[in-house]
């Protein structure tokens, strides 16, 4: 048994506990919906393409980066429109650009009082909702411009969340995890308070073994992460670096910082002071597990990029409130153009080793 640390009473308790569904195992749903499953937890995962027939046919690995350990799970996996709905608990693991043609049926599978948490990179659809602020109700134009995600989702339902679990995709269903100390689960209400049901999510995925925060302000570890994920994904996928081979190299390093300090003033202007400073945030990049972004990954197989949550819509609320960001709308520029010869010319960019 894979999680044999567990006390064989906790064990038992969290096989009775509530239906669960991953809907999205890729890297990051794949990575829990195997620990869930490892743990006992009744759970399904909604997956597609190479992901599903990997996970149909074999056991899920997951890998420690750290370790070079892995352990190996069998998860139970279903394909979209095959599912056995209601579940009491969903996490939406997919892409921010993918939520909008998914959000209604998802919706549909969620019990009366299911909960639906939403574990995305970057500026959330929901960010101004629920929010005491005089920007309360504002839609970005990157994000949900004609409100189908407000109308598919009952916005009560809904819990927010950031996952700290950095991951490579080995081939399908060999998933490699970053296995740092810092790394973590965050989940916060979108009205800030502190409830039970955050609290029973927490149980739940840390009897897994992913540790989890509960927050009585999910924006400000929206913006946390972002600060990572707006610069060293963009900047990486063009250059073809890691976020640690960024911040190694001169030139790159100076780039990210210019970036940094302007997703820093931009949090700012909407009342949220970030955990790390730009400084810090160059600190903690070299001390970083040199793995690809996601976003670099997409590239080089061919994938839409996911942009418009980590980069457009931080423009978007700079000039809400005239903040100037001029070295990222620059890098969104390129970057767009390339996730644009990347749709369009339906191409890939993967490094080829060169014959001395």
């Amino acid at each position: 048994m894979i999680y044999d640390h567990l006390p064989p009473r906790r064990r038992l308790l969290f096989t009775e506990c509530m239906r669960i569904l991953v809907y999205g195992a890729g890297m990051v749903g794949g990575y829990l919906s195997g620990i869930l499953t490892a743990a006992g937890a009744d759970v399904t995962a909604v997956a597609r393409g190479a992901h599903y027939e990997a996970l149909a046919t074999r056991d899920v690995v997951l890998e420690s980066a750290r370790t070079k350990q892995s352990i190996a799970t069998r998860v139970r996996v279903c394909r979209q429109g095959e599912e056995k709905p209601p579940y009491d608990l969903i996490f939406v693991t997919l892409k921010s650009h993918h939520l909008t043609a998914t959000a209604r049926h998802i919706a549909g599978l969620r019990s009366p009082t299911g909960t639906i948490v939403l574990p995305q990179n970057g500026i959330p659809w929901w960010y101004f909702e629920k929010l005491d602020s005089p920007l309360c109700g504002t839609r970005l134009p990157s994000l949900d411009p004609e409100g189908e995600l407000a109308k598919a989702c009952p916005i009560d339902s809904l819990v927010g969340g950031v996952a700290y679990r950095p991951t490579d995709l080995l081939k399908p269903g060999h998933i490699r995890f970053a296995d740092q100390p810092t790394d973590r689960l965050v989940i916060g209400e979108l009205d800030n308070k502190l409830t039970p049901r955050l609290k029973e999510i927490a149980g739940i995925v840390e009897a897994a073994g992913w540790p989890v925060t509960t927050t009585d302000d999910i924006r400000r570890f929206k913006w946390n992460k972002l600060m990572s994920n707006a610069v060293y994904n963009p900047l990486g996928a063009l250059t073809q670096s890691t976020g640690l081979q960024l911040v190694l190299y001169p030139q790159t390093r100076r780039v990210s910082m210019d970036m940094l300090n302007e997703i820093f003033s931009v949090a700012q202007s909407v009342g949220v002071m970030p955990e790390m400073t730009p400084e810090r945030m160059i600190e903690y990049g070299e001390k970083r597990v040199s793995l690809p972004s996601s976003t670099l990954q997409d590239v080089r197989t061919g994938r839409e990029l996911e942009l418009d949550a980590l980069v457009t819509a931080v423009i978007d609320i700079a000039r809400l409130t005239k903040t100037p960001v001029p070295t990222l709308e620059t890098v969104a520029a390129c970057i767009g153009m390339l996730n644009r010869r990347i749709v369009e010319d339906r191409i890939a960019l993967a490094p080829r080793p060169v014959e001395a």
